[in-house]
């Protein structure tokens, strides 16, 4: 859809709300009231006044006052609401799906701290918007250009009460379990603390919860489930004996893995097996380690990579019909089921392996090993712009063996000898990441040294 809003405005005069994944920011700053109103008025006029719009909410502490500002602007425009409270992410883009709604909007931050909060907007197919359509929306809140109906042509607001039935249900028929395992689940205090363990024990194993209270403050333990955070539940899992752990952000379209001697699994390893389970073209980002291309060869499968962010990949699946898709951070997307990322099938599709084909650690140590190394440096989002050229421009004559440059998304550099470095401004941070794998240790330390000093040199 492209409005009148679009032709008479430059984009380029647009200031930018939307990140890599949505809306993000802190409380009181770049997250208010007021913005939630001008998004909800924006989604109802891009819908032209027409249609249901599905709304859900992780924990955090800001998430009341955001939904009924979002909820107000949308039912001002026209629009019919259904709130599903409190659920993960997964549930919106399924919600948007089953119920025929015009869109979905999810209140989250994902995986940031709890000052944090923000909006991520999903089409009735559970896919998230495209670049364009926020671009849309951006223009919308600009131009102020609001759909407003009259007093007897308002929205409806109504409450759904059984949608995550469906969902255990349809979720359940997607695996096939063969034995029981145990399983330790970390939620992080998040949207997926109720839901996460019902269906796992529903799908037959014994269950063990970690930090699933739900809790806005996040107490156990930070919403990003990375190695420093999941200290806990790399210990539960060896102490108790289980069979892997499993862990998710704080809206839970996310899913990250413990093995059974309780050390944190692969990212890039454990959606290589993920991928070879599926078969056939797999899509993935420019970020992901060549494990996964070289475990499809072996498989008869294909490897195509997009830009960083889950829509890019959901977009990807469709245009190329792939089989799955998924970022090595542990967001998946299955197809099958919805376009929209989903850690809680993710955890099932890990737990149907492990019942079926043995020890995770044993999986995992089948796939080829590259030292692969990620860091990230502060720079604020002024200066990302600035620092991104002068990396994209200079960064290349810092090395003497490039075989290959590509810009789809930020800049990866490829070398003759197979390692590749990719520096790409984060979407949803203050940060410049850099993520790079060598074929041996000290190739992928000397290629981070250089990348890293030069980068943190253009930013002076």
């Amino acid at each position: 859809m492209v409005s009148k809003i679009m032709k008479q405005t430059n984009p380029e005069e647009i200031p930018r709300l939307f990140g890599t994944s949505g809306i993000r920011g802190k409380i009181g700053k770049k997250i208010n009231s007021h913005l939630a109103l001008k998004v909800g008025k924006a989604v109802s006029t891009y819908l032209n006044g027409e249609g249901i719009v599905v709304v859900g909410y992780d924990p955090r502490t800001s998430n009341n006052m955001l939904e009924n500002a979002l909820c107000a602007g949308i039912m001002e425009g026209g629009c019919d609401v259904l709130c599903l409270g409190m659920v993960p992410t997964p549930v919106v883009g399924f919600a948007a799906f089953r119920l025929n709604a015009a869109a979905g909007v999810m209140i989250t931050a994902s995986h940031n701290p709890s000052p944090d909060n923000g909006i991520k907007l999903w089409n009735s197919d559970g896919m998230a918007y495209s670049t364009e359509q926020e671009i849309e929306i951006e223009h919308i809140i600009h131009t102020k250009d609001y759909l407003n109906k009259n007093w007897d042509k308002l929205g409806e607001k109504k409450e759904v009460n059984d949608i995550n039935s469906a969902y255990i249900n349809e979720l359940l028929g997607l695996v096939n379990i063969k034995k029981s395992l145990k399983v330790v689940v970390d939620c992080g205090s998040g949207a997926a603390s109720h839901l996460s363990p019902l269906i796992l024990r529903k799908a037959g194993c014994e269950v063990l919860s970690l930090n699933c209270q739900p809790d806005g403050f996040f107490p156990g333990r930070k919403p990003e489930p990375n190695n420093e955070n999941l200290k806990d539940l790399m210990k539960t899992v060896q102490i108790t004996g289980a069979d892997l752990g499993i862990a998710h952000d704080g809206d839970a379209d996310r899913m990250v893995a413990v093995d059974d001697n309780g050390k944190m699994a692969d990212f890039d390893k454990l959606l290589a097996l993920v991928s070879c389970r599926a078969g056939g073209t797999i899509i993935t980002t420019v970020d992901a380690s060549l494990c996964i291309d070289e475990c499809l060869k072996k498989v008869g499968g294909n490897v195509i990579r997009t830009k960083v962010g889950d829509v890019h990949v959901a977009q990807e699946i469709v245009k190329k019909s792939a089989s799955f898709g998924g970022e090595p951070s542990g967001t998946w997307i299955h197809p099958e089921f919805c376009m929209c990322p989903d850690g809680i099938l993710s955890a099932l599709k890990v737990v149907e392996l492990v019942s079926q084909k043995g020890p995770i650690s044993k999986l995992l140590a089948s796939i080829p090993d590259y030292p692969t190394m990620r860091e990230k440096l502060t720079c604020s989002n002024e200066k990302k712009i600035t620092v991104m050229k002068i990396v994209e421009a200079s960064l290349e004559g810092c090395f003497d063996d490039v075989e290959n440059v590509n810009n789809i998304d930020g800049i990866r550099i490829s070398f003759k000898d197979g390692s590749w470095v990719l520096v790409r401004p984060s979407g949803t941070e203050p940060y410049i990441r850099i993520t790079l794998e060598g074929r041996t240790k000290t190739r992928a330390s000397e290629i981070l040294r250089i990348s890293t000093e030069f980068i943190e040199n253009s930013m002076k």
